[in-house]
């Protein structure tokens, strides 16, 4: 089989998916931005053809060198992205060139927030109340409609970036200022009622349209307040409990928006809400997690997730068999103040009584400038870790953000 894949080399865990689909006998032909000298000796290895790009966001481009790839043959099976920002691009892209996979309309669904739910709401599954926002006059009307609190947020953004929650009318006025819709009379905005409760999200591999493997995470806080308050150290955990009784609600109502969108074989990911009204949807992507997750997941399960993946594309068929052995988790530290990072304390102290949990650990080198609060979970220094018991693989993390401190001036 030959697969094309996007933007082999970046971020630093797209060789992951290259190295699995040319593992199991995957002819790999990549399309990135890197001229090909530059990629280094293993990723160079895996790949059958290589070809540059202006950028990997420019559809034409893109779409020549798929062109290109496939005059030279062999039979190109299958075209595949795993970032949000591309996925899009790739369906387009696959239905000019003729090439299997995810529709555009499927995609664009699965990236327009407002579509989204305006779908899965008329299928009876439970959501925000939102509407399509492309000016202020919209927001203020809806605003009047459901009150207040509400969220702000791009149709077909990714995670909280470009996210507000807003509590009363000065906050609105400064949210529509910033997004530029105070002053836009076609901007592409979803604003939706706030619902209250706990946030996770659950992750599947799906192939030809069952689910193969899945796995639950959770916000410890929720992400809106992660991004916004310097302070706190915000984490994400993965729970070893998901055949508890308690978390059979939360895979059918997965399995079930999978099923209605007639997702076959890809990743997903689902962000949803659970509180006084019940479980509510809250997005999916047709997509792996953003912050390496699935190397969480390959630690926490003694598998290779990137292998099973490849299988299921390749071969139609996968049988991973996660162990569920360890919970694992990941933390963020943010420095105390924009600038440049002045040094660390509390880490040494870290490694000494939690190293044998320890996975992976990254902490920027001093004199080194810092990333603002928002931008994400491993913009900062951050911690790696799983134990066997999900409660005390929360309170190693716990101990790690009260202890571990990151300084900048």
């Amino acid at each position: 089989m030959h697969i094309i894949f996007l933007a082999p080399h970046f971020p630093s865990n797209q060789r992951q998916f290259v190295r699995a689909l040319a593992g199991i006998g995957a002819r790999v032909s990549g399309i990135g931005e890197t001229p090909l000298s530059h990629l280094d000796h293993e990723i160079k290895g895996w790949l059958y053809g290589y070809e540059q790009v202006p950028s990997v966001g420019n559809e034409e481009a893109v779409y020549q060198a798929v062109r290109r790839i496939q005059d030279r043959g062999p039979w190109v099976d299958r075209f595949e992205a795993t970032i949000e920002s591309h996925m899009l691009l790739a369906a387009r892209v696959r239905e000019r060139a003729k090439i299997p996979g995810i529709s555009s309309e499927t995609i664009n669904l699965c990236r327009d927030k407002f579509q989204m739910k305006q779908f899965l709401r008329a299928r009876g599954v439970p959501c925000a109340r939102n509407a399509a926002v492309n000016n202020a006059e919209k927001a203020w009307q809806f605003v009047k409609e459901t009150g207040y609190p509400v969220i702000l947020k791009p149709r077909d953004g990714a995670g909280a970036h470009a996210t507000y929650r807003i509590d009363n009318a000065e906050q609105l006025k400064q949210a529509l200022a910033e997004t530029g819709l105070s002053h836009s009379q076609n901007a592409f905005f979803t604003m939706e009622e706030f619902i209250e409760g706990h946030e996770g999200f659950y992750d599947t591999l799906t192939c030809n349209g069952q689910v193969i493997f899945d796995g639950i995470c959770h916000y410890y806080p929720n992400v809106l307040e992660a991004m916004r308050t310097r302070w706190i150290s915000p984490q994400i955990v993965l729970t070893n409990r998901i055949d508890s009784p308690g978390y059979q609600p939360l895979r059918q109502f997965g399995e079930r928006v999978i099923d209605l969108f007639q997702l076959g074989t890809t990743a997903t990911h689902m962000e949803w809400f659970v509180g006084d009204k019940g479980l509510t949807f809250s997005e999916i992507g047709a997509r792996p997690p953003g912050c390496r997750l699935w190397d969480l997941y390959n630690y926490a399960n003694d598998f290779d997730l990137y292998t099973e993946w490849a299988r299921a594309l390749m071969f139609g068929q996968a049988s991973p068999q996660p162990s569920r052995r360890f919970s694992a988790g990941l933390i963020s530290l943010r420095p105390s103040q924009d600038g440049h990072v002045a040094g660390y304390s509390g880490r040494e102290e870290m490694f000494a009584k939690y190293n044998s949990w320890i996975l992976a650990a990254h902490f920027p080198p001093e004199g080194s400038p810092t990333s603002p609060v928002g931008a994400g979970y491993l913009a900062h220094a951050w911690v790696w870790v799983r134990h066997p018991d999900y409660d005390a693989c929360r309170a190693m993390l716990d101990d790690i953000g009260q202890t571990v401190k990151m300084w900048a001036h």
